[in-house]
């Protein structure tokens, strides 16, 4: 086991790391914002249970195999543009549209939510890569398996407790009739930010 004193700044990396911008933040905080805290903690959700994923293919060591396979990555890479560009889309029809913002009664679109974030994380390439370079940086090939298990549940608890808590906070009464107010500038924020989004994961090297 790895004792708190050395786990800690893991932890607090970790945190920092997963609340930057980034598709998975820009998704909770629309989803919050436009939908309500149920469809944002859905969402949330969906993210972590991607995490989940990755997290298990890092400590199998399924991501060194996939990093030796660059079709694999290359793979995801373009599902993963692709799908942020669609959400883009999406955000900019709304940016254009004519009808008044509204606020969406959140159980209508709690499962939808939490499919979108799980496709954002999932699709992601970089957030594999993350979770392998987690594992083989912070832990050393000697630990027991034990410090493995104790570092990735510390940071997938770590990211649940970031994310729900954009969720929340992005859902707050002030958030939301900021939406409500100028949603046409907060959709069309989120098309240009989704699209750089996507324009960055077709052109980051990722190995």
């Amino acid at each position: 086991m790895i004792p708190f004193a050395d786990l800690w700044p893991i932890i607090l990396g970790w945190a920092i790391a997963v609340g930057s911008p980034g598709p998975a933040v820009l998704a909770i905080a629309g989803a919050s914002m436009g939908a309500g805290r149920k469809s944002g903690l859905a969402l949330s959700f969906g993210v972590w249970n991607g995490s989940i994923v990755w997290a298990s293919v890092a400590a199998l060591g399924f991501g060194a195999a996939m990093a030796s396979h660059a079709w694999m990555f290359e793979t995801l890479r373009y599902l993963g543009a692709g799908y942020l560009l669609f959400i883009a889309f999406k955000s900019a029809k709304s940016a254009l549209g004519g009808s008044a913002a509204h606020i969406t009664p959140s159980s209508d679109s709690m499962g939808r939510a939490w499919r979108r974030g799980f496709l954002i994380h999932v699709m992601n390439p970089k957030a594999a890569l993350f979770w392998g370079a987690l594992f083989a940086v912070v832990i050393p090939q000697s630990a027991e398996k034990a410090a493995v298990v104790q570092v990735g549940l510390s940071c997938l608890f770590t990211s649940l407790v970031v994310m729900s808590f954009m969720a929340i906070v992005f859902s707050t009464r002030l958030m939301a009739q900021s939406y409500l107010r100028m949603h046409r500038v907060f959709d069309g924020a989120f098309a240009g930010l989704f699209g750089f989004a996507a324009l960055k994961v077709v052109t980051s090297k990722l190995v």
